[in-house]
């Protein structure tokens, strides 16, 4: 009996997705319940996507999905090491949370560095032709890989992690890096910065920016705004930095500019900070104490995704000084919103915002401070801004990104690629937007 070849039939693409999209993992999350929204929107291709959600509760992912997507549960994590199953439940791109320690098992004495994961046959057993591992997490498989390590932080500061999450990172990036068929990252920056800490051929590290996380949930109505003002008991006009309290989003340094402002100048900044309180915070909320900024900052703590939407559509202007950054989740959320926006010049940010975004030095509090009041007393430049801002978004698409992924998993499986495909994949639109070079076969 005469069969098809193997790349007429429906390609089968597994993503592994085992965590609860909202629960505290930040931009990744976003981004991932971004992509999926985009590939299940997709109705031009045969493609059938697997979802792999968390083992106890795969349906978080339901309303996410496309008609061309179906859902699993992902394998119970084992038990009988104590506590490193519930670590393993709250992702493994977060790191160990210092105020649970009292709840996990101390590391025993011999400890040993931890092992790359290797299948036990559960992705084989799905049916897939390739797996995307689309976020830190990776396990040695059968399957074609794809893997998505976000970025390298821990080498770039890793003061900022405790040992065992500093132990994870340099396990398993390395190893996902190396033994995937392809990586896929967001800027030209974390693709040179891939290359250089692992060694990697140049050849295997795929960019594919992405777009707004916030683009798939409900826009800002009058309603909805009025809601979020009188729920946070919020005064306009103010500013937003949208982060989880991680070290290296450098609240500190954000403050301190804050105080500078009001007491050499006499100008007073109201700040809203939404994102989840990570131990750190305990010393940021120290310092606001120190420098008597109660009254004029709020960290609301995590907030949905509609609220988040609401928060930009009404701030005066968004500040993000952060000191490590793939790709600025809340940079493209800014110009979704309209929101006029100022952020750091480190890793990618520079390429990501163009001319849309007053740049600073996020090591220097003087210059944050003079971002700070720039955004605040001139309304030409935060009009010019939000002008740039809505101009920059339209270089960026989920459309657009889902497509290329969708190339990338056909590349991945040995599949032929359409022209479409070979131009999506030798385009780098966050550095190029027009880019109209002639098709080249890769």
């Amino acid at each position: 009996m005469n069969r098809a070849p193997q790349w007429q039939w429906p390609l089968k693409v597994i993503i592994n997705a085992q965590f609860s999209p909202h629960s505290g993992g930040g931009g990744l999350e976003t981004v991932l319940v971004g992509l999926i929204c985009a590939l299940g929107e997709l109705d031009d291709g045969t493609e059938e996507y697997i979802i792999v959600g968390p083992w106890d509760s795969p349906e978080c992912w339901k309303k996410y999905l496309g008609p061309n997507m179906r859902l699993v549960s992902g394998p119970k994590p084992p038990t009988d090491e104590k506590g490193r199953w519930l670590k393993k439940s709250l992702g493994p791109f977060l790191p160990v949370a210092r105020r649970l320690r009292s709840y996990l098992a101390p590391l025993p004495p011999q400890r040993t560095w931890p092992d790359v994961p290797v299948s036990n046959g559960f992705f084989e057993s799905l049916g897939g032709d390739v797996i995307h591992f689309a976020y830190h997490d990776y396990v040695y498989c059968a399957l074609p890989t794809i893997y998505s390590p976000h970025d390298l932080q821990h080498r770039h500061f890793p003061q900022f992690f405790e040992p065992g999450v500093l132990a994870w990172r340099e396990t398993i990036y390395p190893a996902g890096c190396r033994l995937a068929q392809i990586v896929s990252v967001t800027s030209q920056w974390v693709k040179d910065d891939v290359v250089d800490q692992y060694g990697i051929n140049p050849k295997k590290v795929q960019i594919i920016p992405w777009a707004a996380p916030t683009r798939v949930y409900a826009t800002p109505t009058i309603g909805s705004v009025e809601a979020v003002m009188g729920k946070y008991h919020l005064i306009k006009p103010f500013a937003l930095y949208p982060a989880m309290t991680y070290e290296h989003k450098n609240h500190l340094r954000l403050l301190e500019s804050l105080a500078l402002l009001r007491d050499r100048h006499g100008l007073q900044v109201n700040l809203i900070c939404t994102g989840d309180r990570k131990p750190f915070y305990q010393q940021i909320e120290k310092r606001m104490q120190e420098l008597s900024l109660q009254d004029h900052v709020k960290f609301l703590g995590m907030v949905s995704p509609e609220e988040l939407r609401a928060l930009y559509h009404i701030a005066q202007f968004v500040i993000i000084p952060t000191l490590f950054e793939a790709a600025s989740g809340p940079l493209f959320e800014a110009w979704q919103d309209g929101a006029p926006a100022a952020c750091s010049t480190v890793t990618s940010l520079p390429e990501q915002a163009g001319d849309a975004a007053l740049l600073f030095d996020p090591y220097s509090v003087e210059e944050i401070a003079n971002a700070v009041a720039q955004m605040a007393t001139d309304q030409k430049l935060r009009e010019k801004l939000k002008v740039n801002g809505a101009r920059r978004l339209q270089d960026f698409s989920w459309e657009r990104t889902a497509r290329a992924y969708r190339a990338l998993y056909r590349r991945g499986a040995g599949r032929p690629l359409s022209t479409e495909d070979q131009r999506l994949l030798n385009w780098d639109w966050m550095r190029n937007p027009e880019h109209k070079k002639e098709v080249v076969t890769v």
